[in-house]
C-alpha cells in the first residue's frame, strides 16, 4: 500500500517556516565556490546585458528575447571566457540560435572563423536568420547569420573529418532524447585531434534540485509544446559528465559549476537543515551551481561503446566495460 501524502501545510504555518528559514542560518551560496564573472576588456556586465537584451531575430520585437538574455547573461559570459582570448582558427557552434554567444564570439574572438549549426523542423539543409542589435560600439548593426540545419542525434554532420579547432556545444546535451554517445562521437569526428570542445549543460545536482528533493518536490522538466527537443530529457551531474566525455576520448581542461541567476529559495526547509545535509558530503559546495562549465581536449580515439550507467536494454556488444566506469 502507498502511504498517504502528508497534509498541505496551512498558509500561516508555511509563512512561519519561511520566516524561520530567512531569520536563521544563511543557506550555502554556490557563488562562493565559482570563479569571478569574466568580462571582456572595457565592458561591464551591465553594458553586455543591455546590448544582448535588445537583440532581434527575424524581425522579432526589440526586447522580445529580453527575459532569456537577462536571466542567462552570466552564462554567456562564462561560456565566452572558455574560448581563450588568443584563440584562432575555425569554430563551429552547435545550437547557435538565438545567437547571444555567437554575437559575443563574433565581437570578442575576431580570429575565429565561425560556422553555425541549428536544428529546426523545416526539412531544409540550411537557412539564415536576420539579426538586429544595438552593436558593441554603440552603432546599430544588422546582418544575416547563415547556419546548417542538422539533427546531431541521427544525421551525419556536413563537414569533413577534423574540420574545426574549436567547438561550442552549449545547452544542447540535455535535450538529446536517445543516444548522446552517437552525437558526441560525430562531433568528435569533425573536431581536430587536440581541438577544444566548450560544453555547458544544466547541473542535475544543483542546489535548487537538492533543496527540492529535501522538500519532496520534483526536479524533472515539464512536457513541451515544442515536442521532445523542447524539454530537458536528461540532465547530468559533473561526475557523470566527466565519465561520459572521458569514455568518448576527451580529457578535461576546465571544469566548474556556477550560478548565473538567483536560486529559487526553499519553500519549507530551514537553511540549517539543508546546510547540514550538504556539508556531510565532502566538497559538495563545488557542485551546487546551476550550470556545468567545461572545456575538453579531443585527446584520444574512442570505440564509442555505451556507458553501462547511462544506457540499458542495448545489445551487450554495444556496451562498455563496467569495470572502466
Amino acid at each position: 500500500m502507498f502511504a498517504p501524502l502528508p497534509p498541505r501545510p496551512s498558509l500561516l504555518r508555511r509563512l512561519f517556516r519561511r520566516a524561520t528559514a530567512l531569520t536563521g542560518e544563511t543557506l550555502v551560496d554556490p557563488r562562493a565556490y565559482q570563479p569571478a564573472l569574466p568580462l571582456p576588456e572595457g565592458f561591464s556586465r551591465d553594458r553586455i546585458h543591455d546590448i544582448l537584451t535588445e537583440v532581434s531575430v527575424d524581425k522579432s520585437a526589440r526586447g522580445e528575447l529580453r527575459a532569456y538574455a537577462s536571466i542567462d547573461c552570466d552564462r554567456f559570459l562564462h561560456t565566452l571566457a572558455l574560448v581563450p582570448d588568443d584563440a584562432r582558427g575555425s569554430l563551429v557552434e552547435i545550437g547557435a540560435g538565438p545567437y547571444f554567444t555567437t554575437l559575443l564570439l563574433r565581437r570578442f574572438r575576431p580570429n575565429m572563423a565561425l560556422t553555425l549549426l541549428n536544428y529546426f523542423h523545416t526539412g531544409k539543409k540550411d537557412g539564415k536568420q536576420a539579426i538586429v542589435f544595438p552593436g558593441f560600439d554603440g552603432v546599430e548593426e544588422s546582418f544575416d547569420f547563415h547556419y546548417d540545419n542538422v539533427n546531431i542525434e541521427v544525421a551525419t554532420l556536413p563537414y569533413a573529418d577534423a574540420s574545426f579547432d574549436y567547438m561550442v556545444f552549449c545547452e544542447v546535451l540535455e535535450h538529446l532524447t536517445n543516444n548522446p554517445v552517437r552525437a558526441l562521437m560525430e562531433l568528435k569526428r569533425v573536431l581536430k585531434p587536440g581541438g577544444r570542445m566548450i560544453l555547458t549543460t544544466p547541473n542535475a545536482a544543483r542546489l535548487e534540485n537538492a533543496v527540492a528533493f529535501i522538500e519532496g518536490r520534483n526536479i524533472y522538466d515539464q512536457y513541451s509544446a515544442y515536442g521532445p527537443y523542447g524539454r530537458h530529457n536528461r540532465e547530468y551531474t559533473r561526475t557523470e559528465l566527466h565519465k561520459l566525455m572521458i569514455a568518448c576520448g576527451f580529457e578535461p581542461e576546465v571544469s566548474f559549476t556556477a550560478n548565473v541567476h538567483p536560486d529559487y529559495p526553499p519553500q519549507f526547509a530551514g537553511a540549517s537543515a539543508v546546510n547540514a545535509v550538504l556539508s556531510s558530503v565532502p566538497d559538495r559546495g563545488h557542485d551546487l551551481g546551476q550550470y556545468i562549465f567545461t572545456r575538453w581536449v579531443n585527446a584520444s580515439p574512442s570505440d564509442g561503446k555505451l556507458p553501462w550507467w547511462l544506457y540499458r536494454s542495448y545489445n551487450p556488444d554495444c556496451m562498455g566495460d563496467p569495470a572502466h566506469g
